[in-house]
């Protein structure tokens, strides 16, 4: 097989193509057919392709920035908007003064309980069953939470237990805890207490038993005994879904005070409530509404401040960006 060996002056093994100009036949004085010189062809291809055949690449223009109104205004906007309308609603005549008072009666009736003191002593007595009933039901929700979330036997023992009470409705137990309790004041912590227990016990089991198990392997590996597992790792993983069982837990407070105070109460929030049923004042029914929405509002926003300077560590989706 012969091997047909190309000519000197050729610089590459293919053929070369009839639209390239410097494959195109010279004069026999050097000249090419347009009528550059020799030496001019040599620079023209030593600088490159033409620039037309370049490819260019630019930025994305960037997407305009819209003008957004601060977060509080937004979440303001929803309470306001409804005021407005209930405003609305009660000045043209749509919504009667005997089903709803308008939100003005409203604020009038605030401002003469406030004046005569009896709205902030109701509030100071519906606190404190509050406060009272929430730290009993916090401390049995934790302790069983724990006992179920670390330990096999504990889990077996009262988790199903916790399950079953839950599908009971705690408000039907207010029956049987006068009988148990009489009709003073331990009922009502109790009733409060009951309310904030469920929510605590699975937020904190479910937070403590969806642990990561590689990062339980990982500690174990670097010599962490029980204790340290339970402190540096467990807990710490347990902590958002403990926060949002608090959050549960504070609502179900108000709302379980809420019947708690229709037992044979003397003061409260519930007994102003109570009082106004009778006489039929909505004003003061609607006021006392707005006080337990208040009192849970600041309680929520409580818990989240309290999220933030807990959960700095855990990076997690926002809101923004979709």
């Amino acid at each position: 097989m012969s091997v047909q060996e190309l000519p000197a002056s050729s610089s590459s093994p293919y053929p070369p193509s009839p639209a390239d100009p410097a494959a195109e036949r010279t004069a026999p004085d050097g000249t090419a057919p347009d009528g550059t010189e020799p030496e001019a062809r040599a620079r023209t291809a030593a600088a490159g392709p033409a620039r037309s055949s370049r490819l260019t690449v630019r930025p994305a223009q960037q997407a305009r920035r819209t003008v957004r109104a601060p977060r509080w205004a937004r979440r303001a906007s929803g309470p306001v908007g409804v005021l407005l309308l209930w405003y609305v609603a009660s000045a043209t005549g749509v919504l009667p003064v005997n089903v709803l008072a308008s939100p003005v009666d409203v604020v009038r009736q605030a401002w003469e309980l406030t004046a005569n003191g009896e709205l902030p002593s109701a509030i100071a007595a519906s606190g404190r069953r509050a406060a009272t009933g929430f730290v009993i039901g916090a401390v049995i929700a934790l302790s069983l939470a724990l006992a179920a979330g670390l330990f096999r036997l504990g889990e077996d023992v009262i988790d199903s237990s916790m399950g079953m009470f839950r599908a009971i409705p705690w408000v039907g137990l207010i029956p049987l805890f006068i009988v148990w309790f009489g009709i003073e004041e331990t009922p009502k912590i109790a009733l409060v207490a009951l309310g904030v227990t469920y929510p605590l016990y699975f937020n904190i089991y479910g937070g403590i038993r969806s642990a990561d198990s590689q990062l339980i392997e990982a500690a174990r590996m670097l010599g962490l005994g029980r204790l340290g597992l339970i402190r540096y790792v467990i807990l710490p993983s347990a902590l958002p879904g403990a926060l949002i069982g608090l959050r549960y837990a504070l609502s179900t407070a108000w709302l379980a005070l809420v019947f708690a105070e229709q037992v044979n109460a003397g003061n409260g929030i519930g007994y102003l409530m109570s009082n106004a049923q009778q006489y039929f004042r909505t004003d003061v029914i609607v006021l006392c509404l707005a006080v337990y929405a208040v009192l849970g509002l600041i309680c929520d926003f409580i818990v989240r401040l309290l999220s933030r300077r807990l959960l700095t560590w855990r990076a997690s989706f926002d809101g923004d960006g979709v």
